[in-house]
């Protein structure tokens, strides 16, 4: 294999990885970086790859959340215990909040892995996260967990939804809706990344078989584990910092990045 073949998947790996948990659109800046590199990898399935190591990030982070809501959502179906009913129904809204992505995602897969990854596409739709950004980024909600209801379910996975477009975040996308309700941060930050789950798992169902038919794949077996591996690493260590700005209130520096990159784009691209 090509030696700088490699290296581009390599940093496209590490790229997908920085970016899938930050609001600044993962999926954009695949499309960009492709652009430059003269790197065109037809459909949807090299991002579905490193879309799953990033889903392994987010399990080892929110793993004890798992387990407890797991358990808990169990006890609560066995008992009906007042104590675990608001981890049974917090489920209950992550499937809710499920059905957008996953119906317009299985509805229009093709189009958007075909009209809508172009580079324009891409600047207009990073404007739009900068501006979703700043009109939150002073917000500082009360709803916990335990207050959550159906319709913040239903509005944040539109939001989910909105972000299936290249250039919109999808972690942008959910938490400015999570926090327009009135969300805390933590909980909005706690809801978008499990609301990632099983929004992941279907991309894999639906698109992990094509990475292994498409023509030159074995050729790419080296490069897509590479990928895979820098993805994850960059995904964990990048969800730890996002957890941290998120504490300290700073996503209007996601905004200003977003404005920098997209009239870039618009501009010299």
């Amino acid at each position: 294999m090509d030696f700088i073949i490699l290296l581009k998947y390599a940093f496209l790996g590490l790229l997908q990885g920085f970016t899938e948990p930050i609001p600044i659109s993962s999926s954009g800046h695949l499309v960009l970086v492709q652009h430059l590199f003269g790197l065109y990898i037809e459909g949807l399935s090299f991002e579905i790859l490193v879309n799953t190591a990033s889903l392994l990030a987010v399990l080892i982070i929110y793993r004890e959340d798992l387990i407890r809501l797991t358990k808990n959502g169990i006890n609560y179906i066995l008992t009906r215990k007042e104590e675990y009913q608001s981890d049974f129904m917090f489920i209950v809204y992550l499937v809710i909040a499920t059905v957008p992505a996953g119906v317009i995602g299985v509805l229009f897969n093709d189009f958007i892995s075909e009209t809508l990854k172009g580079i324009y596409m891409v600047g207009i739709s990073l404007l739009v996260t900068a501006v979703a950004l700043w009109l939150i980024r002073n917000l500082r909600g009360q709803k916990a967990d335990a207050h959550l209801t159906w319709k913040d379910a239903v509005i944040v996975g539109l939001a989910q939804a909105v972000a299936l477009i290249p250039g919109i975040s999808r972690s942008g996308a959910t938490i400015v809706a999570a926090m327009a309700l009135g969300m805390k941060q933590d909980t909005a930050l706690r809801f978008s990344f499990l609301l990632y789950i099983p929004v992941s798992v279907g991309g894999i169902i639906l698109e992990g078989p094509k990475l292994f038919s498409d023509s030159g794949g074995q050729g790419l077996f080296l490069a897509h584990t590479i990928a895979f591996l820098l993805s994850l690493i960059a995904s964990y260590f990048s969800l730890r910092w996002f957890m941290g700005i998120m504490r300290q209130g700073n996503l209007k520096y996601f905004s200003y990045y977003c404005v920098v990159l997209g009239v870039f784009i618009l501009l010299f691209l």
